[in-house]
């Protein structure tokens, strides 16, 4: 599936202000992006840069100073927090460094756990859980619990619980930055797949050059402006 003509994400003259004490310190500044359906954009950046603030303000965890942060038809920042929770939990999927699964629970337990916020009966979750686990081809560790499985498995059961509501945005916050390379490669390997092969929109933020060269689109990050070359 290639991208759309019309964005699916649209950062319009976003500013985030943080406070420390008596200081205002300015995270972004006026920031523009636009990203396409079905586009697999990496976000990089010094550390500092304000990477992760810009994936929270379109993952709806946080919200702008100023200026609109729209997904499709949905200006996010200007829901309520209990409507947020809702359109969070149907339009986003998120993959984390360390991977935050619930050791008590198994690996389809840590998955089925975003769909315990919508309608569906257990039958249907399970059938949700099933698919994710074979599109992240993990089928044969579902009942096994996250302190059998490899950093990379378990990688792979967060990817599966990200997509397991079918979320229009998949956001990763540096998705390989706890594995060997070799288990890096294999989850960049599936972020490219679920993009190409399931039209997955993702926007993927990394400090590794090695993991943006995976994506169609790289664009970085710097002193809260963006730019389509890298930082000096």
């Amino acid at each position: 599936m290639s991208p759309s003509d019309q964005p699916l994400v649209r950062i319009s003259n976003v500013t985030r202000n943080f406070k420390r004490g008596a200081e205002e310190i300015h995270v972004l500044s006026g920031l523009d992006l636009a990203v396409n359906e079905a586009e697999f954009l990496a976000l990089m950046g010094p550390s500092g840069s304000g990477k992760s603030t810009l994936l929270n303000l379109i993952g709806g965890l946080d919200r702008p100073t100023s200026g609109s942060v729209q997904i499709g038809e949905d200006r996010v920042n200007e829901l309520s927090d209990r409507q947020l929770a809702a359109w969070r939990a149907r339009h986003i999927g998120f993959v984390f460094q360390f991977y935050n699964l619930l050791p008590a629970l198994s690996a389809e337990r840590n998955v089925e756990l975003p769909l315990l916020l919508t309608g569906l009966n257990k039958a249907e979750r399970r059938r949700h859980v099933a698919a994710a686990f074979e599109a992240v081809g993990l089928t044969n560790r579902a009942r096994h619990f996250p302190r059998t499985l490899s950093g990379g498995e378990q990688q792979r059961v967060g990817i599966a619980r990200a997509i397991v509501t079918d979320p229009t945005v998949l956001l990763c916050d540096e998705p390989t930055g706890d594995l060997d390379r070799k288990a890096g490669d294999e989850i960049l390997a599936l972020l490219q797949s679920l993009n190409a092969d399931h039209g997955k929109t993702i926007i993927m933020v990394t400090h590794d050059p090695h993991a943006s060269a995976r994506a169609s689109r790289t664009v970085y990050l710097d002193k809260g402006q963006l730019s389509n070359t890298p930082v000096a």
